[in-house]
């Protein structure tokens, strides 16, 4: 393992000709202090964790003391915000420090999230404050912990520096990893600005990258498109499996490597409601909860237009008419898995689609009543009674399990395995807002950090049961239900 001075930077990026980014350094942070440091994302680039004891690893991660090797920058992008086109956005508040290659030859971005101002901050002030950043630093490693593709989060790093929102709070800077940066908005620019030179620029260096096995073939432009759609298709599905809304899905947003990305108005959906907003700020339901696999494809169609210099309209085309199956597919393999059973068929909609229906109607809470599922008895005569107590309609739920044993019969495991199975994909902790908003409490009004420490080791493993922690899996008190998130958070 390296001490800071030992990283390796290799920093790609920042080797692409001037029009791709900005280069700029960082605004120091007055007095900075670690609020929290993630030792399994330090694993990633081969840190030490102990080099989070050091008196300068603060000023390192604040910005305000250059790593050696690194070469901040931001990085220009385009996009579609609420279905409309913002011709420059680019990283307002958001710096790349380099990319460090690690001793097995991956490549990991090194990002300072609320470093200061940039040329693409908009008038903005170019900060984070410590809610949003306890918010996307725990998130992203909630969604690591559940198998879901994300970026990662190495530290968070306070200052009581004060920043203007809906209110003065106090500025953060969180170090957010991942192995590219690149966005579907980082393509969206240099198209509607006609600069085809600079997007086949691009596109070469993100195959070469991260899709090396596409550098020779015939096609790559076409097959790059393909395996962007995959992963998102693929997201997608795995987003809807886990009840998690996103919030803010503008193609600025969109990872180009199918990651859960720009943590904002996030939020895992409590009692189920296909119709869930998570984000006080969409007015109008654009990126509900059941609006996200559509929204996913009406991204990657903004994306596809952006590579049409470079392949055939038609061949974008016909790569946009594989998502709905892609997405069914995978979405359904989750779901059936989520239901335990050994394998997975479109038939088994006609299981999932009702028992949803019967949570709508109960107000039930999505994640617990999946893992509560695990417990149901199949032999014949069970009335599985503290599970079906929790329906509304009971005669609709018996109706239901009387399906659900049949299909069940025609496996070959016990309920035991079936149950053993169903709890490594059915978690038993999310990052619930109220969690979330109590580690924010305490470390706003007390410089208490331990309950983002806590929620850290904790979301690191959701399927465990965890018995010293039971409480955590509860649902949102009454005092909760009136937390709101929006863009600014």
């Amino acid at each position: 393992m390296n001490t800071l001075e030992q990283l390796n930077f290799d920093n790609t990026f920042a080797r692409l000709p001037a029009p791709f980014h900005s280069r700029l350094k960082p605004t120091p942070l007055a007095k900075p202090y670690l609020v929290s440091f993630n030792a399994n994302a330090a694993r990633l680039i081969d840190l030490a964790s102990d080099e989070s004891s050091r008196q300068d690893f603060a000023e390192c991660f604040a910005g305000n003391r250059l790593l050696q090797g690194s070469e901040p920058l931001s990085m220009l992008y385009a996009g579609h915000q609420f279905g409309h086109y913002v011709q420059q956005l680019g990283d307002g508040r958001a710096m790349l420090l380099g990319e460090i290659r690690n001793s097995v030859g991956e490549y990991w971005d090194l990002q300072l999230k609320g470093a200061g101002p940039t040329p693409y901050s908009r008038s903005g002030d170019g900060r984070a404050v410590l809610r949003s950043s306890i918010r996307e630093y725990l998130c992203s490693e909630a969604m690591h912990g559940l198998g879901i593709p994300t970026t990662r989060a190495l530290c968070i790093v306070g200052s009581d520096d004060e920043v203007y929102r809906e209110s003065i709070e106090t500025a953060a800077v969180v170090t957010r990893m991942a192995q590219s940066h690149v966005r579907f908005g980082s393509f969206e620019v240099f198209y509607h600005r006609g600069q085809k030179e600079h997007l086949a620029t691009l596109a070469d260096y993100v195959i070469a990258r991260n899709f090396p096995h596409l550098v020779d073939v015939q096609e790559k432009y076409a097959e790059f498109l393909r395996e962007v759609l995959v992963r998102t298709a693929q997201l997608m599905a795995k987003w809807q499996a886990v009840g998690f809304s996103h919030g803010v899905m503008n193609t600025d947003n969109m990872s180009i490597l199918g990651l859960t990305f720009d943590y904002g108005p996030f939020g895992f959906m409590e009692a189920f409601d296909p119709g869930y907003i998570c984000n006080h700020s969409d007015h109008g339901g654009r990126y509900a909860y059941d609006q996200q696999p559509q929204i996913g494809l009406w991204n990657l169609t903004a994306l596809a237009q952006a590579l049409t210099p470079l392949l055939p309209v038609a061949e974008a085309e016909k790569i946009l008419d594989e998502y709905g199956d892609i997405y069914s597919e995978h979405y359904v393999e989750l779901m059936s898995g989520k239901l335990g059973l050994t394998y997975a068929g479109l038939e088994d909609f006609a299981l999932v689609e009702p028992l949803l229906e019967m949570m709508r109607v109960s107000e039930l809470d999505y994640t617990n009543t999946f893992r509560k599922l695990a417990g149901f008895k199949s032999a014949p005569g069970e009335l599985n009674s503290a599970l079906r107590d929790q329906f509304i309609n009971r005669a609709a739920f018996d109706e239901w399990a009387a399906a659900y044993r049949a299909r069940l019969q025609a496996e070959t495991v016990t309920d035991a395995e079936r149950k053993a199975r169903m709890d490594r994909v059915n978690p038993k902790y999310i990052l619930r807002n109220y969690l979330a908003q109590t580690a924010i409490s305490k470390a706003e009004k007390e410089r208490d950090f331990s309950e983002v420490d806590r929620l850290l080791q904790l979301l690191g493993r959701p399927y465990d049961e965890q018995p010293e922690m039971e409480s955590y899996a509860a649902p949102a008190p009454d005092w909760a239900r009136s937390i709101e998130v929006s863009c600014s958070s």
